[in-house]
C-alpha cells in the first residue's frame, strides 16, 4: 500500500510538471472535458429551478409570463424578490457576497482563478431568486460565474497547477455560455475575449471540447432548438447600409449609457444596509413593470416578439428605456443577476424600434422591423462587452441565420467604436472592475509568466544540508553534482548558494568542518512559494518578499512540506524573455 501511495504521488508529480508547462495536452483536453460536463450539469440544475419556480406560480404554469400578472402583483413579487436576495446576502460575509462575471475576473487576476464553493453556491440561490420573482437581470452572467467555478473547483480538487486552473476556469466558462445559450462556438469566444482576454493554441482544445461537451448535455435536456425561432431574415438592398451605420451610432450611444448608469448605480447608497438596496431595486423594477410587464425576467419571449415584426414603435421605445433603467439600477444595487440577456432586449428594442421608422422613411427599400432588431441585439451586447467576435457568433448560433453576418459586422463594430473612441468607454466588465478600486492586469507579460507554473522552470539540481558539515560529509555531498545548496536546519531554509562554492571552500582550506553560513560564498535570500503557483506569482513574490531565490513547495502531510526545488530570478526573467 505505502509503494502505490508514493507511486502515485511520483505519478501526480510528473503530470503536475507537465501542465506547468501545458505540455501535458491530451490529460488537459479530458479535464476540459470533465469541467464541461459539471459546468453543463450545474447550467441545467439552474435552468430547471428557474423553469419550475416560474410554473409553479405563473399564470397557466408559463415561464415568464409576467404580463398575465395584475400590475400590483407584478410591484409585491419584484420587491419581495428583492428583500428576500437581500436578507440571504446580508447573512453572509462580504466576501461571499462576490458573485458573477466581475467576480471571475477578479479571481483570474489576484487569486489564479481560485473561485470559493461557497460563492457559487450564493450566486446559484441569489440569480434563482431574482429570476423567479421577474427581476430584469439575466441568467447567462450567473451562470458564466457557475461554469467557470465548476471548472475552477476541478482543478482546485486535483491540485493542479494554476496555470492550468485558469485553463479550466475558461473551460467552464464556455461550457456555460454553451449550455446556456446553446452557442458552443459564441461560448469558446467569449471565454477567450471576454474572460481570458487571450488566445492561446494549447488553450483552444480543452474550452472548445469543453463548450461541446456542455452544449450535448443541455441539449439532451432542453433540445437543440435555438433560442429565437424566427423566419430567414436578411438585408433587402444595399440602401440599408446608410440606416445600418445608424443603427450602430444609436447602439453604440446606449451601450455608453448602459455602463454609465450601472458605474453611477453601483456607487449609489453606500450607507444603506444590503437588504434595502435591493429591496429597493426590485421596487423600482415592479413599478416600471407596471407600466411595461415585458422587461420583467429574461424577456427572451419578448425578443422573440420583436423579431417577429409583433410590438409596435411605442412599446419598443418603452422597453429599450424602461428595461436599461430597471438593469443598470438593479444590478448596481446589489442584485446578483447578469446583464448579458438584458442587453440582448435592449438591443432587439431599440433596433426594432429604428427599423418600424426607417420602414416609414423608406418603406420601398427598407428591411423587416424584425432585421433591424437582429443587429441592434449583436451590436448592443457588442459594445457593451467590448467582444464583437463574440457578439457576433451569439447572434448567428441565437438565430440560426447566416444571412446577418454581413450587416451584423459592420454595425458591431460601428457601436464598439462609438462606445469606446466617442464615449471613451471600456468594458463594463472592465469598468465595474475598476469602480471597485480594482484592475485587471492583461499586459503581454502578464499573459506569458501565468501561461506556465514554476513546476516547469525551478531547478532540481540542489540539496538539502544543515548549516555545518564536516570534511567527509561535504565531500560526500558534492560527489552527487548538485547545482545548488540548499542549507537547512531545524525549521524552514536558511539560505541557498551555489554548490561551486563550497567546493572552492574545500579546496583552499584544510579544516574538518565547515559553516556554510560563514564560508565565503554568494548566499541568496529565500523565499517558499507554492507548487501549484504561476511564474506571474513567483515574479510578484520575489518583488514583495525581496528575496533572490524561491523554494518550491506542496504540504504532504500536515505541517509537513516537501521541497521540490529553487527557482531563481534569472530563471523567470529568461523564461518570459524567450516566449
Amino acid at each position: 500500500m505505502k509503494n502505490f501511495r508514493s507511486d502515485l504521488r511520483a505519478r501526480l508529480d510528473h503530470l503536475t510538471e507537465r501542465l506547468a508547462a501545458m505540455e501535458a495536452l491530451p490529460q488537459l483536453a479530458v479535464l476540459g472535458m470533465i469541467s464541461g460536463l459539471l459546468a453543463g450539469a450545474v447550467i441545467v440544475a439552474f435552468r430547471l429551478v428557474i423553469d419550475l419556480g416560474q410554473r409553479a406560480w405563473l399564470p397557466e404554469a408559463q415561464p415568464d409570463a409576467f404580463e398575465s400578472l395584475a400590475p400590483w402583483l407584478r410591484l409585491a413579487v419584484a420587491t419581495a424578490g428583492g428583500l428576500l436576495v437581500g436578507l440571504l446576502l446580508q447573512a453572509l460575509p462580504p466576501a461571499q457576497r462576490l458573485v458573477g462575471v466581475v467576480h471571475v475576473m477578479e479571481r483570474l487576476t489576484y487569486h489564479q482563478g481560485h473561485l470559493p464553493l461557497r460563492n457559487l453556491l450564493v450566486q446559484f440561490a441569489g440569480a434563482a431568486i431574482c429570476l423567479i420573482s421577474g427581476h430584469s437581470v439575466g441568467r447567462e452572467g450567473p451562470s458564466i460565474h457557475l461554469g467557470a467555478a465548476s471548472g475552477s473547483q476541478v482543478g482546485q480538487r486535483l491540485g493542479l497547477p494554476n496555470n492550468s486552473i485558469r485553463t479550466l476556469v475558461a473551460c467552464g466558462t464556455a461550457a456555460a455560455i454553451a449550455a446556456s445559450f446553446n452557442t458552443p462556438i459564441a461560448g469558446v469566444i467569449f471565454a477567450m475575449e471576454v474572460v481570458m482576454m487571450e488566445y492561446t493554441i494549447t488553450g483552444f482544445t480543452p474550452v472548445i471540447l469543453a463548450a461541446v461537451s456542455g452544449a450535448v448535455l443541455t441539449r439532451a435536456v432542453f433540445g437543440a432548438d435555438t433560442a429565437f425561432s424566427v423566419p430567414a431574415l436578411e438585408m433587402q438592398s444595399l440602401w440599408d447600409l446608410p440606416w445600418l451605420v445608424l443603427i450602430g451610432l444609436v447602439l453604440g450611444a446606449l451601450s455608453a449609457a448602459f455602463i454609465r448608469l450601472l458605474r453611477l448605480s453601483s456607487a449609489a447608497l453606500p450607507r444603506v444596509p444590503l437588504w434595502l438596496r435591493t429591496t429597493l431595486a426590485g421596487a423600482l423594477v415592479g413599478l416600471l413593470a407596471m407600466v411595461v410587464p415585458q422587461i420583467m425576467g429574461v424577456g427572451y419571449d419578448t425578443v422573440s416578439g420583436v423579431l417577429l415584426g409583433q410590438v409596435g414603435l411605442g412599446l419598443l421605445l418603452a422597453i429599450a428605456v424602461f428595461k436599461l433603467l430597471a438593469t443598470t439600477v438593479g444590478l448596481g444595487l446589489g442584485l446578483p443577476g447578469g446583464l448579458i440577456g438584458p442587453t440582448l432586449v435592449i438591443g432587439a428594442a431599440a433596433g426594432g424600434a429604428l427599423g418600424v421608422l426607417g420602414g416609414m422613411l423608406n418603406p420601398q427599400h427598407a428591411s423587416s422591423p424584425g432585421f433591424y432588431a437582429m443587429v441592434g441585439m449583436g451590436a448592443m451586447m457588442s459594445a457593451t462587452l467590448q467582444a464583437p467576435l463574440a457578439a457576433l457568433m451569439a447572434l448567428l448560433e441565437l438565430t440560426g441565420n447566416p444571412n446577418i453576418i454581413l450587416p451584423g459586422m459592420l454595425v458591431v463594430v460601428i457601436a464598439n467604436m462609438v462606445a469606446r473612441e466617442v464615449f471613451k468607454q471600456e468594458s463594463v466588465y472592465l469598468a465595474l472592475m475598476r469602480a471597485r478600486g480594482l484592475d485587471y492586469r492583461n499586459d503581454p507579460v502578464a499573459q506569458s509568466l501565468r501561461r506556465v507554473g514554476v513546476a516547469a522552470v525551478m531547478d532540481r539540481r540542489y540539496i538539502e544540508c544543515p548549516s555545518r558539515l564536516e570534511r567527509a560529509a561535504a565531500e560526500q555531498l558534492l560527489a552527487e553534482n548538485p547545482h545548488w545548496l540548499l542549507v537547512r536546519d531545524d525549521g524552514p531554509p536558511l539560505t541557498l548558494l551555489p554548490a561551486a562554492d563550497l567546493a572552492r571552500a574545500l579546496s583552499e582550506s584544510e579544516a574538518g568542518e565547515f559553516d556554510l553560513l560563514a564560508i565565503p560564498a554568494r548566499r541568496r535570500d529565500l523565499a517558499p512559494i507554492h507548487l501549484q503557483a504561476t511564474l506571474q506569482e513567483a515574479l510578484e513574490t520575489l518583488q514583495s518578499s525581496h528575496a533572490e531565490v524561491l523554494y518550491v513547495q506542496r504540504p504532504t502531510a500536515p505541517l509537513i512540506n516537501r521541497i521540490y526545488g529553487v527557482l531563481t530570478r534569472e530563471a523567470v526573467e529568461e523564461n518570459y524573455r524567450y516566449r
